[in-house]
């Protein structure tokens, strides 16, 4: 009796061949961008000011509370297969509105082995002491027990990839057609 072989596949190696994938169709333009809009993306380009995109280079904190600044820099996050850093920073955000205390300690197991516990499937790139002072926290959960990882992933992006974000083409591909509505 023969049975047929079927290779085994774990989070890791799905992950990784879906990133290997990818790298053949890997972008850096603002047809991507336009892909995941939360709207229409012309419709939505539309309503996207030049003056408000200009503005996402004043402040990291001025992009990630702009919808389509939002969009736009996990369009370009993909593109460097760091989106990772963005998802446990809106988790992050999403869980401090918990209100529910049966909901929290669920809410911070699932973000916890997500993206903190070691080999988690979207693991985020933090120290080794924050790591543990985060297990530490789950011991106890509560709105804030994400707070120092959070915000050292907030400094990463803000440092690392805010800058490059700025230099891409998606965001200057964007500025660009903005222009060109006006003219």
């Amino acid at each position: 009796l023969l049975t047929p072989l079927v290779p085994h596949i774990d989070h890791r190696n799905r992950g990784m061949r879906t990133r290997l994938g990818c790298l053949s169709h890997k972008s850096d333009s603002y047809n991507d961008f336009t892909a995941i809009l939360p709207d229409k993306p012309n419709r939505a380009l539309k309503r996207l000011s030049t003056e408000e995109a200009t503005r996402w280079a004043d402040s990291f904190d001025v992009l990630l509370s702009h919808k389509y600044g939002l969009a736009a820099f996990r369009a370009f996050l993909k593109t460097e297969f760091s989106e990772e850093n963005l998802e446990f920073w809106l988790a992050c955000e999403d869980f401090k509105k918990t209100r529910s205390a049966a909901k929290l300690a669920s809410k911070a197991q699932r973000i916890f082995e997500e993206f903190i516990d070691v080999q988690a499937p979207r693991e985020v790139n933090i120290d080794f002491q924050t790591r543990e002072l985060t297990r530490r926290n789950m011991q106890e959960p509560s709105l804030t027990c994400f707070d120092q990882a959070q915000g050292k992933v907030h400094s990463l992006m803000e440092k690392d990839s805010y800058p490059r974000f700025l230099r891409s083409k998606i965001y200057t591909d964007l500025l660009s057609q903005t222009q060109r509505r006006l003219s």
